[in-house]
């Protein structure tokens, strides 16, 4: 995919394909930036910035509702826990398409079609019980007795929580994190179906810019594809390190 980015597109289609590009050329890229997805629909700066903005919200929402929902079924005994868990996994086992028209019709009841708050609702309920399901087996394996020792030691219950607990579960917030971001940034079907023209994220612009004409420019569509991997290349080695230095911290405070 990058080699093709860079070759012209004469030179792509041929019967002695090369490792490296022997013309390199940086107008794919130009082109992929600069041009609409097809004539009236947005361009990739527009689908960049809709993408970001979607799969970041569901990010801090997920992490949100999913850490007090895990806390609570973890640590806490009420009415209905076990079948609340089960429920859980089970709503993950269902294949989204199963439910593509049902989501349509409420998300058009809602009158939130062709809006990225619509889709951002569809994510974040795609990415929820994952999410509780996982950070679930992070709290479980934190013992409540470093929150009874940190009390004895003088620390209010919230003290103790914040001070040991949330550090130990860190690593945890950051891996689901990563599987929320990633699941958003390349959800396609919801996207296409949902959002049109000036709205679309970018697996959908991509697909758009792809079909726009007669003769696929496969350089500029594959310069398209390298600029969308990069993002979620660029996060996941980011929060990558500060994953392993969470892990280092919560064994030193273990």
């Amino acid at each position: 995919m990058v080699n093709m980015s860079f070759t012209p597109p004469n030179k792509i289609i041929s019967r002695n394909p090369s490792l490296l590009p022997l013309e390199f050329t940086w107008k794919n890229y130009v082109t992929a930036w600069t041009r609409e997805a097809a004539p009236g629909q947005t361009d990739f700066p527009h689908a960049l910035a809709s993408s970001l903005g979607v799969a970041i919200t569901v990010v801090i929402v997920c992490a949100l509702f999913a850490f007090l929902a895990s806390i609570a079924i973890a640590r806490f005994a009420f009415r209905g826990r076990i079948v609340f868990i089960v429920s859980v996994l089970v709503v993950q086992m269902v294949p989204g398409e199963a439910m593509m028209f049902t989501i349509y019709n409420m998300v058009d009841d809602w009158r939130l079609m062709n809006t990225l708050v619509g889709l951002f609702i569809v994510h974040l309920a795609s990415v929820v019980p994952f999410t509780i399901w996982t950070l679930r087996g992070f709290v479980k394996g934190v013992p409540a007795d470093l929150e009874e020792a940190a009390q004895i030691d003088g620390c209010t219950k919230p003290q103790a929580f914040w001070r040991v607990t949330f550090p130990l579960l860190a690593p945890g917030l950051v891996s689901t994190g990563i599987f929320a971001f990633i699941q958003s940034w390349n959800e396609f079907l919801m996207a296409l179906l949902f959002l049109k023209g000036y709205n679309l994220t970018l697996p959908p612009w991509l697909n758009s810019f792809q079909s726009a004409t007669e003769a696929t420019n496969w350089g500029a569509v594959m310069a398209g594809s390298t600029l969308i991997a990069l993002p979620v290349v660029i996060f996941f080695l980011f929060v990558q390190g500060r994953m392993t230095g969470g892990l280092v911290s919560g064994a030193v405070k273990g």
